[in-house]
């Protein structure tokens, strides 16, 4: 059994669930073809990463894109 994890950003810029279907569905083949494994059990897990919770030279994303929009 295969298991791929995504993380993308949450809060306001989480993907929609067409979006979201559109990843497992696009991962699954790609990982399926790439690797010749059989999909029919494979995992894919989306992880919403809220901007509070993770950070890029000692800020977090939110502060950071606040300051790039003064």
């Amino acid at each position: 059994m295969s298991f791929v994890r995504i993380c993308v950003t949450g809060d306001e810029e989480r993907p929609t669930p067409e979006q979201k279907r559109e990843l497992i569905s696009g991962v699954t083949k790609l990982v399926g073809d790439v690797l010749g494994k059989n999909t029919s059990n494979m995992v894919v897990i989306i992880d919403e990463i809220p901007m509070e919770n993770y950070g890029i030279g000692g800020k977090t994303v939110r502060e950071r894109r606040k300051e790039q929009q003064k």
